[in-house]
């Protein structure tokens, strides 16, 4: 069923008429039966996923990998077997690595399933009955009371103080109060009275309502088609390496064209054109880049976990490196998705409260002073009737306290008791005799107490308590007349701090009174004070935002909350954007609504702070941003945040509170809930990115010195001085052995201090090629120079020569890796024992190479040969120049970038 009306806007009876129910009856079982074959379950439609085995095939849709295929079939025709078997074994190593690491299956649509699958209160043929809420249709009459999980959209007809908890779906973080009045059509999701939405929460009172969406085409549906159509981003590194690999491919395929034209020009075989093709293609492509990609975003993977932050794809280690955008949920990331009195006023004085969250540990204090609450009466009646005037509870859950009830009583509970007041005390000094319970029409609670006198207490808002109020306490404990004015300047000056206000006030009783009336509470009140409240920032998280935007990453809050609550929020974090009067600007969804494509981009990329902002529009940000090549990270906990963060480049989900749908649809999942650990996965993010940058300068030039010594041989027209089996051991056992010891290398010096990596800087800067063709080049001079000295000047069998270039590859590369722990700073300025992995590689290689040069085994599948004393000589003494003229290149570079620096 398509959702064609604003049901939040027409009125009862309209809503009713249209879906055909009479509220007092509900549907026949007949009809109910009917519209289930028509509209369908009650359920999120799953989505479908690839099988193990497709996702397998997928890891060899590889431009270089089919290159690799292809030489390993015709291989095996020319009946070229151990060659053959060991280039399959190499994709197939290759394969196996990256099916085992990725886990493309998202489980966020089979999280939003499982929200849906409970039961309801419906009301049919004029009676009550529990059914399966899968069996809901539109039109059904469902009945819900506090505690329930909203099974439906409903539009409301009837309401006795219903609240519900929406900051799942919208980040308000404080329970949302109900009506049965429509509402403006235009009104985003979080300021839709009217409708009760599935899978939020009923956290007080009572109501009715007719079932207006199910399933696909509720509210969370919607969500999940936007989850479904939100786009699996490529990572920076990814596009950069899928952009390189094209261009590779297209140089071997060239390259081995020409190779084959030049042997069928001189009349060779087939067979050997192709092999020598087939050594070409092998060289040039490094093999071990992926095995090694692999495992360094594993290891980065590891040490993110110990920082509090769980990977759950391991492409967004590298993505966290590049992020120039962290946008930010409010309600329970930025802050701690608890209320808090942070500011009370007697009447005269305003009283500050320490401590964060529902824990009930602080102190009141009065000019910063702490002060004894029994002295100051108006204040200790204050939060007695916060605590007494009060239908919840906090307790401790293991190590974390928790509110059962309201969120705001919740912060009166424990505000009271960080003043000693505690309620259980209260309560049995001051048992509860009757209540009025607070309703919209009245905007207050009521409640009657019994002790040593008898007294109502009333708590609710400022303009609903303060008409009835005629005196007040003053400094000296004496009642005097109340000025309303001065109260309200003081409601003015709270709120635009972004508090929320509440009033309290009492009236003495009759000994004999055990019912209360709203006449009781009509007027002649004892004004007792305000409090006001808000849901704080995190502690960490002003140091976190100041670090990352040192680190030119911009830092955006995108919250469902009202604009003023985020704007406040936002200026004690700290944020930077756009400003006016010298003042964060809050942007509403509302206001978004109204704006053209260009209009929202340039609002996106200016403006910080976005409020009443609905998932659609979230996603849309997002979006936004990404279309001016930024690198978004997008932080959250709620369903509403799903969306955004499975199409942001790297969606970052709360481990604690965050909901199913948004930790299944996150890349990575924080297991503190605290902001900051962002701050340290993406200072992890970088140095796993540099690390990277590390081995991808160490391993290009080896291949283009591969490709240049076989280019060699072809055009001078000699045998090859490497086999394409040779080859795969030198790309392989190095790329392990030796490249991989670059992902221990410690985080370089001022990582945090300089911008991000531009998102559209290739791989391959002009610093790198410049690099990648010095190296390469020595490496082929050594390898093809020694090859010809030993065959052509010493007379020794070409096998020996092959065996000679091979160990000429393996040793100066172990050389260049010292060189590359870093890729401008000399050896002596990073230490030269701060990663001892290095040497231990170089030891483990070298002690390889000497099984591939003497082990019979060994001389039989790699066609190598045992060397002499002399050849190794020879083969150290080029690694030792190859050493020297890349460090003197290096200081050149690191002396010029200092200079410019400078400058």
């Amino acid at each position: 069923m398509k959702n064609k009306h604003n049901w939040h806007s027409l009125d009862v009876e309209r809503v009713a008429k249209l879906l055909e129910v009479e509220p007092n009856r509900g549907l026949d079982s007949e009809e109910a039966q009917k519209r289930l074959d028509i509209y369908g379950r009650n359920t999120i439609t799953p989505k479908e996923k690839q099988s193990a085995f497709v996702r397998f095939l997928l890891q060899f849709h590889q431009p270089l990998i089919y290159i690799l295929l292809a030489a390993t079939v015709v291989t095996i025709f020319l009946e070229e077997y151990v060659d053959a078997a060991v280039i399959f074994a190499v994709v197939l190593v290759n394969a196996i690595i990256g099916f085992i690491q990725e886990s493309k299956a998202l489980k966020a649509i089979d999280a939003l399933a499982k929200e849906m699958t409970l039961k309801a209160t419906v009301l049919r043929q004029g009676k009550k009955s529990e059914v399966d809420a899968a069996e809901l249709v539109p039109g059904d009459v469902i009945l819900l009371k506090s505690g329930d999980k909203i099974p439906a959209d409903v539009r409301l007809f009837y309401s006795r103080d219903l609240k519900a908890d929406e900051s799942a779906l919208t980040g308000e973080s404080v329970a949302v109060e109900k009506q049965v009045a429509p509402v403006p059509e235009e009104n985003v999701i979080g300021d839709r009275f009217s409708i009760g939405f599935s899978s939020t929460n009923v956290t007080y009172g009572q109501g009715k309502g007719i079932v207006v969406a199910t399933g696909d085409t509720t509210e969370v549906g919607k969500i999940q088609e936007s989850i479904a159509a939100a786009e699996d981003l490529e990572t920076p590194l990814t596009k950069k390496i899928a952009s390189f690999s094209r261009l590779l491919l297209w140089v071997i395929l060239v390259l081995s064209g020409m190779v084959i034209a030049i042997g069928f020009l001189r009349g060779e075989s087939f067979g050997d054109t192709f092999m020598v093709a087939v050594a070409l293609a092998v060289g040039a492509i490094p093999e071990g880049l992926p095995v090694a990609v692999t495992v360094m975003l594993a290891l980065g993977v590891s040490k993110m976990a110990k920082r509090k932050a769980i990977i759950r794809k391991l492409v967004a280690v590298e993505t966290l490196g590049s992020t120039n955008v962290i946008c930010s949920d409010k309600t329970g990331t930025l802050t701690e998705n608890q209320m808090t009195v942070q500011e009370l006023f007697d009447g005269e004085r305003y009283f500050t409260a320490t401590g964060l969250g529902y824990v009930p540990e602080g102190e009141i204090l009065l000019n910063e002073s702490l002060i004894q609450v029994a002295s100051y009466k108006g204040l200790s009646l204050c939060l007695k009737a916060g605590a007494l005037c009060n239908d919840s509870v906090i307790k401790k859950n293991d190590a974390t306290w928790a509110v059962e009830g309201d969120p705001t009583e919740g912060a009166l509970l424990v505000v009271a008791q960080k003043a000693g007041f505690k309620s259980e005390d209260l309560e049995a000094a001051q048992p509860r005799i009757n209540a009025i319970p607070f309703e919209s029409e009245y905007k207050y609670m009521a409640t009657l107490h019994d002790g040593e006198e008898k007294f109502l207490f009333l708590k609710g808002a400022a303009e609903a308590i303060v008409e009835k109020c005629s005196r007040r306490y003053n400094s000296s404990d004496e009642l005097i007349p109340l000025d309303k004015s001065a109260i309200y300047e003081s409601v003015e000056k709270l709120a635009e701090k972004g508090l929320r206000v509440l009033a309290f006030a009492m009236k003495f009783s009759e000994e004999s009174k055990k019912d209360i009336t709203h006449d009781d509470t009509a007027s002649d009140l004892i004004f007792l004070g305000l409090q006001g409240m808000i849901d704080p920032p995190r502690k960490e998280v002003i140091e976190a935002v100041a670090l990352c935007q040192k680190a030119g990453i911009e830092v955006k809050m995108i919250t469902g909350d009202h604009a003023l609550t985020a704007a406040t929020i936002a200026e004690e974090i700290g944020l930077k954007g756009k400003r006016v009067d010298d003042k964060l600007v809050a942007i509403t969804g509302k206001e978004l609504q109204q704006l053209d494509d260009s209009a929202f981009s340039e609002t996106a990329n200016s403006v910080a702070v976005f409020a009443r902002v609905s998932p659609d529009q979230k996603l849309r940000l997002v979006k936004a941003l990404q279309e001016k090549n930024k690198i978004v990270a997008m932080t959250g906990d709620g369903v509403n945040d799903g969306p955004a963060l499975k199409q942001a480049n790297i969606g970052v989900a709360m481990g604690i509170t965050g909901t199913d749908v948004a930790k299944d649809a996150s890349d990575m999942v924080l297991t503190n809930d605290n902001f900051s650990s962002i701050e340290g996965a993406v200072e992890e993010g970088r140095g796993v990115f540099d690390n990277l940058t590390k081995f991808i300068a160490w391993t290009l030039p080896t291949n283009l010195g591969e490709g240049l010594v076989i280019l060699a041989a072809v055009i001078i027209g000699i045998q090859l001085p490497i086999l394409p089996v040779q080859l795969l051991w030198i790309n392989m056992t190095t790329a392990v052995f030796l490249g991989l010891m670059l992902a221990f290398e410690p985080k370089e010096p001022g990582i945090m201090d300089r911008p991000p990596r531009p998102a559209d800087l290739p791989i391959l800067t002009r610093d790198l090629i410049m690099r990648t063709m010095l190296v390469g080049l020595l490496l082929m001079v050594a390898s093809f120079g020694l090859y010809l000295y030993e065959v052509r000047l010493m007379g020794l069998s070409p096998s020996y020569g092959q065996t000679v270039a091979t160990s000429v590859f393996v040793v100066l590369e172990s050389a260049y890796l010292l060189n590359c722990r870093s890729l401008t700073t000399p050896m002596k300025e990073i230490g030269y024992l701060t990663n001892g992995w290095i040497y231990a590689g170089i030891a483990a290689m070298f002690s390889l190479q000497a099984l591939f040069v003497y082990s019979p085994l060994m001389n039989t599948l790699f066609r190598s040969t045992p060397l002499t004393l002399n050849t190794w000589i020879r083969i150290f003494g080029a690694a030792v120049v190859l050493f020297i003229i890349v460090s003197i290149e290096k200081g050149i570079r690191h002396r010029m970038n200092k200079k410019q620096n400078k400058t």
